[in-house]
């Protein structure tokens, strides 16, 4: 039964998604919600931007089809948590709709990541302790203001992640669906006992993801405008449902993370405002090169993250996971500091 679930849910969410972005597709243009030419992403011609829709559809599909199956739910809060994710998803999405529709700007924005967040909270998805990776124990649960602040800060912070990594085809839902695949094989095979019913929601995203990058990987034909929000909305939540793994997708994010922090600093130290988007991010600064295609950008990217995913999955030592991730953050900081420096001696 738990392969048949595995099958039925991935192609539920798969053809949902492959069968909603020719409407997307229709209804952007037919409500002008499309990019305009140039741009930050330089197109030469308008592009839609509700490819997202696809995206929301065939995972919504895939978490029906999930509620519906004979599946054991090992855990009492699991369909309270449902129903955090959807709602807060919803609030996201239709957040990232606005701002297709009407630009917002980055306060507005931060109030309605920060309400969806509210919701996931509210529905007890929050973050309660970590795993030392020294010792491998679990501190002590802070307290309700300390948790709160930090699970707003985790799910801002990844909704704000895959938004700016969605800067060229493919690459932030081709990331997402790695990060997926790793979230659902670590439940599905690496707990003991496996958390069947809780990998059945990751992997519903992977579906919606694949189909989604039928139409998105180069050249794309749709974008996912403003649910990249939603997009990282649900990754954040679901690293944080079914046993925080958190540490898992932050070796797997690792290089989108550090882009941001590293343009982020970088827009403080030129005396910038840090929320205003620029090509200044790495997938930028590679296009810009004209070295690299964005087709070789996306399977670079690919490639990076389903490593550290791969570290996470075949090693249980959270000492050695540490010193992986001290090792990618030495090795990204490296790149970025000699990707700046080529930028800075081009410009020049």
């Amino acid at each position: 039964m738990t392969e048949f679930a595995f099958v039925i849910v991935f192609n539920a969410a798969l053809a949902s998604a492959l069968l909603v972005v020719p409407l997307a597709r229709f209804l952007s243009f037919r409500f002008g919600i499309t990019t305009v030419p140039g741009g930050r992403r330089q197109e030469p011609i308008a592009m839609p931007k509700l490819g997202g829709l696809a995206i929301l559809v065939g995972f919504m599909a895939g978490l029906l089809i999930a509620q519906l199956l004979p599946i054991e739910r090992g855990d009492a809060k699991e369909f309270l948590r449902l129903n955090g994710l959807i709602l807060g998803g919803l609030v996201i999405w239709l957040l990232g709709v606005i701002d297709d529709l009407f630009d917002l700007n980055y306060m507005q924005i931060f109030l309605g990541q920060a309400a969806a967040s509210a919701i996931a909270i509210a529905f007890q998805i929050f973050i309660e302790f970590f795993n030392n990776p020294f010792t491998g124990a679990q501190t002590d649960p802070w307290s309700p203001v300390v948790t709160v602040a930090l699970t707003m800060f985790w799910l801002v912070l990844m909704m704000n992640t895959v938004n700016l990594l969605d800067g060229s085809d493919g690459l932030a839902a081709g990331v997402a669906l790695i990060a997926c695949a790793v979230l659902f094989l670590n439940s599905a095979l690496r707990q003991s006992p496996p958390q069947t019913s809780v990998s059945l929601l990751p992997l519903s995203l992977m579906g919606a993801l694949l189909g989604f990058l039928v139409y998105n990987f180069y050249p794309a034909r749709v974008y996912m405008g403003g649910s990249a929000w939603f997009l990282g909305y649900i990754l954040g939540a679901l690293s944080i449902i079914g046993g925080a793994k958190m540490a898992t997708i932050l070796l797997v994010m690792g290089l989108p993370l550090m882009d941001l922090g590293w343009q982020m600093v970088n827009r403080l130290r030129h005396g910038n405002n840090p929320f205003r988007g620029d090509r200044g991010h790495l997938h930028f600064r590679l296009l810009d090169s004209g070295m690299f295609s964005p087709r070789q950008i996306a399977l670079a990217y690919y490639a990076v993250c389903a490593f550290f995913g791969f570290v996470t999955l075949v090693t249980t030592d959270r000492m050695f996971k540490f010193i992986a991730f001290a090792v990618m953050l030495t090795c990204i900081s490296i790149g970025f500091a000699a990707v700046g420096r080529f930028s800075g001696l081009k410009e020049d």
